[in-house]
This record gives structure tokens, C-alpha cells and sequence, in this order.
């Protein structure tokens, strides 16, 4: 469901998030969508993170359930990317596998591989 988003790109159509692989923007903008705590869907983390912070997202310091956490950046192919997904309580978050390439529950540390840059929380999830 989140593995392919079009866009015109120099005049030719392309599928920007690379069938799944750099689409955890898309994945976690698509659910806060649904649920009103943000105003449009986003194919980038840093979209993604503007439109929270003017939807009413604060940064928190530590992981609750339901919060987003924003991982550092970390080479994937040829770029550096960030990562976004859910935290869902018990060290454990969801987020978009480049693997996979769908969302997937896994530790919310990559099992210490990966650092958490932010943690945020909207007042609505209270």
C-alpha cells in the first residue's frame, strides 16, 4: 500500500519512493493523515517533521506509545537518508523496511545499529 508514489520528474513519470525502498515518509505521513494530526501526506522525512511541527507536534524527550521517532541519517544506495516511524511501546517501533519494502515492527534502536536524532508527541494522543 505504500510502496509506489508517481510523480513527474524532468518531464518523465517516476515512482519517487523506489517501490518501497524510501517510503517511510510516505507510510508514516499517510497514517497522521488519517487521522488529522497533520495536513497532507509527505515522500520526505523533513516534509514530514514541517508539517508536524505546524500541526502541533513538540519534540519529547523520551519515547511514548504513539509518538514518532526520527532515526539519524544512514546510507542507503548511492544517498544518506533519514528514517521515520512509530514507536509501539516495549523498545519497539514500526517503520518502512527497505528490506521488505512494507511496514514491519523491529526494535526501536535497530537493535543498537541505529541512533534516535528526536522523539515527538501531539497533545491529541494524550
Amino acid at each position: 500500500m505504500f510502496c509506489r508514489l508517481y510523480a513527474s520528474v524532468d518531464g518523465k513519470r517516476q515512482d519517487i519512493l523506489q517501490d518501497g525502498n524510501v517510503s517511510c515518509a510516505y507510510f508514516i505521513s499517510s497514517i497522521l493523515l488519517i487521522f488529522g494530526l497533520i495536513k497532507k501526506v509527505h515522500a520526505t522525512v523533513d516534509g514530514t517533521i514541517e508539517d508536524m511541527k505546524k500541526s502541533g507536534w513538540r519534540r519529547i524527550k523520551s519515547p511514548k506509545l504513539g509518538s514518532v521517532l526520527v532515526w539519524e541519517k544512514q546510507k542507503l544506495g548511492e544517498d544518506k537518508h533519514s528514517h521515520i516511524g512509530f514507536y509501539t511501546g516495549y523498545k519497539k517501533a514500526i517503520s518502512n523496511s527497505s528490506v521488505q519494502r512494507t511496514p514491519v515492527e523491529h526494535s526501536f534502536t535497530f537493535g543498537g545499529k541505529r541512533r534516535i536524532k528526536a522523539v515527538y508527541w501531539h497533545k491529541n494522543l494524550d
